[in-house]
C-alpha cells in the first residue's frame, strides 16, 4: 500500500490514544474513516476533530465476536470496500498468576486477543476483494518479553505476534494482496494504565505514577510511526526507543534477559 488517499481505514479503538492519533493522521492524509470504539463520548470527541474527512462512526465491543462480524459486513457495505484494518482496541491488568481472577483473565484475552483475532478474520475478505488491503495488529513490547504481573497481558500480546506473524506468511505464499503488520509499542502516554484493572495487593497509583516515567512516547508521534510502517510494508513495527532496546535486548540475550527485567520489576512493580 504506497498510497493511503481515499482507502477506507477501519480503527477499534479510536475514542482516545493511539486510536485517536492514527484516525487524525490517516485523515490527513486522505482516507475514509470507520471508527469503532466501546466508549460512545470519546468516539464523538475524535470524530468532531476530523473536520472535512469522511467518518462513520460505530460503538462496537471488540470482545463480542458475532458484534465485531456484524461490523465488517456494515462497514464493507456503506463504503463499498475495506483497505486497511487497525486493530488497536485494547486494555491492560497489573496481577500476579496467583492473584488475578479467571474473569479479569478472561477480560483481557477476550479484547486484546480474540478482539484481534476475530476482527482480522471478518475484515480479511473485504480485504482481499479490495486488491489492496493492509491487516496492522497492536501486539506491544510485552509480545517481546515477558513481565511480572504481566502474564495474561503477555499471554495476549505474545498471541497477537504469532497469530499476525502466521497471517503475513499465509498471505505471501497464497499469493494474495494483503499485508500484514504487527506494532509493537513501548511507553505510550495514554490512558490505558489508568484504565488498568489491578490485583487486590497491587499499589495501583504508585504502578501508574510508574508507568507516567516510563512513557516516553506521544500517541501522535506512535501514530506517524504506525503510518511510515504501513506505507513501507514493515512485518513488525517498533514503536518509540524503548521497544527497540526491548526488542535488542530480547535478540542479544534470548531467555537471560529475564534477571535484568526481575530485578526492574523488583524497584518498579513489586511496591
Amino acid at each position: 500500500m504506497k498510497e493511503l488517499n481515499k482507502k477506507v481505514a477501519v480503527i477499534t479503538g479510536a475514542g482516545s490514544g493511539i486510536g485517536r492519533a492514527l484516525a487524525k493522521s490517516l485523515a490527513a492524509r486522505g482516507c475514509r474513516l470507520a471508527l469503532s470504539d466501546i466508549n460512545d463520548a470519546g468516539l464523538a470527541e475524535t470524530a468532531a476533530q476530523l473536520e472535512g474527512a469522511e467518518v462513520r462512526t460505530y460503538r462496537l465491543d471488540v470482545s463480542d465476536r458475532d458484534a465485531l462480524y456484524a461490523h465488517a459486513e456494515q462497514v464493507a457495505k456503506a463504503f463499498d470496500q475495506v483497505n486497511l484494518v487497525i486493530n488497536n482496541a485494547g486494555v491492560a491488568l497489573s496481577a500476579s498468576v496467583r492473584e488475578m481472577t479467571d474473569e479479569d483473565f478472561r477480560w483481557v484475552m477476550d479484547i486484546d486477543f480474540w478482539g484481534v483475532a476475530h476482527g482480522t478474520r471478518a475484515f480479511l475478505p473485504h480485504l482481499i476483494a479490495s486488491g489492496d488491503g493492509h491487516v496492522v495488529n497492536l501486539s506491544s513490547v510485552f509480545g517481546l518479553i515477558g513481565v511480572p504481573k504481566q502474564s495474561a497481558y503477555n499471554a495476549a500480546k505474545f498471541a497477537v505476534r504469532g497469530f499476525t506473524e502466521s497471517l503475513r506468511q499465509e498471505m505471501q505464499l497464497e499469493g494474495l494482496p494483503v499485508a500484514v503488520s504487527c506494532v509493537h509499542p513501548g511507553g505510550i502516554r495514554t490512558n490505558i494504565a489508568r484504565a488498568a484493572r489491578m490485583g487486590k495487593s497491587e499499589n495501583a497509583e504508585a504502578q501508574r505514577r510508574g508507568f507516567d516515567k516510563l512513557a516516553m512516547t506521544t500517541p501522535e508521534k506512535a501514530a506517524e510511526i504506525i503510518v511510515r510502517g504501513i506505507l513501507r510494508d514493515e512485518a513488525r513495527i517498533l514503536v518509540g526507543p524503548d521497544a527497540w532496546g526491548i526488542d535488542a535486548l530480547n535478540r542479544l540475550l534470548g531467555s537471560a534477559y529475564q534477571p535484568l527485567v526481575a530485578r526492574f520489576s523488583r524497584k518498579n512493580l513489586y511496591v
